[in-house]
């Protein structure tokens, strides 16, 4: 068997150029693939990228550690249906993910699939709680903002806070141009905005605000009145 420091380098490693390696089950001498290792490395969040949570998205509800499935269970759905995850209280690297997921709630998350970035789901963080039948599992409950492509079976995702750069300005203005002790507001802005109330004569009111989800809510006065609401 010729040296190795007499094999040419290869400076371009392509997907299915290989290593040999021992398995460390059998100690047989086996291949590894760039893709399979590669594969491993983000799987089981070898290479850390901070706030990023590996995990695998199951048919079935109790798959273990780092998975993730619809709280019914069931196949692939897209994710502009998806409402709630029962997900592990552990990532695929085998990392707490409790206390993140918690300070998450209120805030925008992204689920992107593994090696297809053009494949994600943008959600706000609606609650985060122990599921009652089996504390090793959470409830994620999602207002859906914006996605392309579906939750597949069997595929790997990556879990991370995510905040578009315009969405720190989004505004919403709402004419109410009926008297009306309750004004009910779609703003479709995917977020729980502050509220300022006018009259038609500019006059401030304070009412009761009442969100209904990340994209409506309602106002509640003592009195019925005409005017604008200003959401941010």
């Amino acid at each position: 068997m010729a040296q190795i420091s007499s094999y040419p380098y290869d400076a371009v490693v392509q997907d299915q150029d290989a290593w040999i390696g021992t398995d460390s089950t059998t100690r047989a001498t086996k291949q590894f693939t760039a893709s399979a290792v590669a594969t491993y490395l983000n799987v089981k969040g070898k290479i850390s990228i901070g706030a990023q949570m590996p995990y695998k998205f199951y048919s079935t509800v109790t798959a273990g550690v780092g998975s993730m499935s619809l709280t019914g269970g069931g196949g692939g759905i897209p994710f502009d249906n998806v409402t709630s995850l029962r997900i592990s209280n552990q990532d695929l690297s085998s990392e707490e993910t409790v206390k993140f997921f918690e300070y998450l709630v209120g805030s925008d998350l992204m689920i992107g699939q593994m090696g297809a970035v053009s494949i994600f789901g943008h959600f706000k963080v609606s609650t985060y709680s122990v599921d009652p039948s089996d504390a090793q599992y959470y409830i994620l409950v999602l207002n859906h903002i914006g996605s392309n492509g579906s939750l597949v079976n069997d595929y790997y995702y990556d879990i991370f806070n995510f905040t578009l750069a315009s969405a720190s300005d989004k505004t919403y203005v709402h004419d109410q141009a009926v008297p009306s002790a309750i004004w009910t507001i779609t703003h479709n802005l995917g977020k729980f905005p502050s509220v300022s109330v006018v009259d038609t004569q500019k006059t401030v009111y304070w009412g009761n605000v009442e969100y209904i989800n990340s994209n409506q809510l309602k106002v509640t006065f003592s009195a019925g009145f005409a005017g604008q609401a200003f959401l941010n």
